[in-house]
């Protein structure tokens, strides 16, 4: 008996995992704090999510900002913003950014001690549906002589 209820608890647990999610179902939350379904989410679109900035020599550093525009039905609220690595430091809006507003993500990398290609990445974290963005820049440090 243990082992027929052991092998349906596994069974369905296996056939659960294999169900595909439909995203119009999932919940967020909004800038108050209530659930909201993805289809009325806030949706957060990036003009460029890629900056080259090009050659530089190691030491110095590059700035630049990521704007976005909420192209979502409520409020967006970025929670976090983090690098990959120290050298990179992004600053993200406090506020919430209203459906139809636009907003800039600053990101600051320094190069020292980073010669060679690089490909800075800032995930942001938000009630947005995916609720995890991504922005990088790229480029390349020429050591300095």
């Amino acid at each position: 008996m243990k082992h027929l209820i052991l092998s349906l608890f596994i069974s369905t647990l296996l056939a659960a995992c294999g169900q595909k999610k439909d995203p119009s179902t999932a919940v967020v939350l909004d800038s108050t704090g209530k659930v909201v379904s993805a289809v009325n989410a806030p949706v957060i679109k990036f003009e460029e999510s890629l900056y080259d900035f090009g050659v530089i020599t190691e030491g110095q550093s590059v700035k630049y900002e990521f704007k976005f525009k909420n192209v979502g039905k409520t409020p967006l609220i970025i929670s976090n913003a983090t690098a990959t690595c120290g050298c990179t430091v992004p600053e993200y809006p406090s506020k919430p950014v209203k459906p139809g507003e636009e907003g800039i993500i600053k990101v600051i990398f320094n190069s020292q001690g980073k010669a060679g290609i690089q490909d800075k990445v800032v995930s942001i974290v938000s009630n947005a549906n995916p609720y995890l963005a991504t922005v990088h820049m790229v480029g390349e440090v020429k050591a300095k002589k």
